[in-house]
């Protein structure tokens, strides 16, 4: 986030006196939830990363009469597809439904969606670990373990469920914050809200690269075999993937146990317990 020099006084002299137009901190109340929500930025974006890698590797053909090869790339779209999607669904299907159940003005608050959400990002990394399984299995199974330029004969749709995921992720997890971090800050200062909210996106990614340089230090320090070696038939994605759920679950466990002390600023939200 790029804020100038005059706008980190504003905020640090708002940190440091814990006032708001309120007369509560908010910066101080709201940083919680902004620490507790970056490993599920860490973790979707892998999407343009390690999972746009594993489709490098793997049979990209579009069936194998047309001759055409799916860019791995292109199955980011289905992020977007489930992002629409979903979406509708969401607001005309879930929230009548929850709020019958509920009794909430929004059938869930900001933050169960936003746990919602987490809960969803520990699933995606898992079930991207198994399927990355799988390929190492396949590539092994067929001799490819040093062959790296030959596709491994598992088809690129794989991948798709994972993809999914992510949408769902996003609609639940990305909206959520989106409207969390707008919400919660005094009404004069909206955009620092949304900056808020962006910004852990970009310490997210951060992560993910501190991450993973960190395993891949820890990997090769002994003169062993890189994680991330460049021919994924003998990396283990699948193990990072791993340590991406495990994370996302302890996330989970840190989100709820500040979320269920949270006190929303506005009388409109009023907190309901996440479990």
């Amino acid at each position: 986030m790029v804020v100038s020099n005059g706008g980190c006084f504003y905020l640090c002299r708002l940190l440091a006196t814990d006032q708001d137009v309120d007369g509560k901190g908010f910066l101080i109340k709201l940083l919680p939830i902004w620490l507790s929500s970056i490993v599920i930025a860490a973790a979707t974006s892998q999407v343009s990363t390690l999972f746009t890698k594993q489709g490098s590797t793997m049979d990209r053909r579009l069936g194998a009469a047309t001759g055409l090869v799916v860019p791995p790339a292109a199955l980011q779209s289905f992020v977007s597809f489930t992002y629409i999607a979903v979406v509708p669904v969401y607001d005309r299907a879930l929230v009548p439904l929850a709020r019958r159940l509920t009794r909430h003005p929004a059938g869930v608050t900001m933050l169960q969606r936003i746990g919602a959400g987490m809960v969803m990002s520990c699933v995606t990394m898992a079930v991207a670990a198994l399927v990355e399984a799988k390929r190492l299995r396949v590539a092994a199974d067929a001799g490819l373990l040093d062959r790296p330029d030959v596709a491994v004969p598992m088809s690129l749709w794989w991948l798709v469920p994972q993809y999914v995921l992510v949408g769902f992720t996003e609609v639940f997890c990305f909206i959520g914050l989106e409207e969390f971090f707008y919400d919660q800050v005094p009404d004069g200062l909206r955009s620092v809200g949304l900056a808020l909210c962006l910004s852990i996106f970009g310490v997210g990614s951060y992560a993910s690269g501190m991450l993973v340089w960190a395993v891949d230090w820890a990997t090769t320090r002994g003169g062993g075999e890189s994680w991330f070696a460049d021919n994924l038939n003998r990396a283990h994605l699948d193990y990072f993937y791993w340590i991406l759920a495990g994370l996302s679950a302890l996330e989970v466990v840190v989100f709820l146990y500040f979320a269920n002390r949270y006190v929303y600023r506005k009388n409109s939200e009023q907190p309901v317990a996440l479990h």
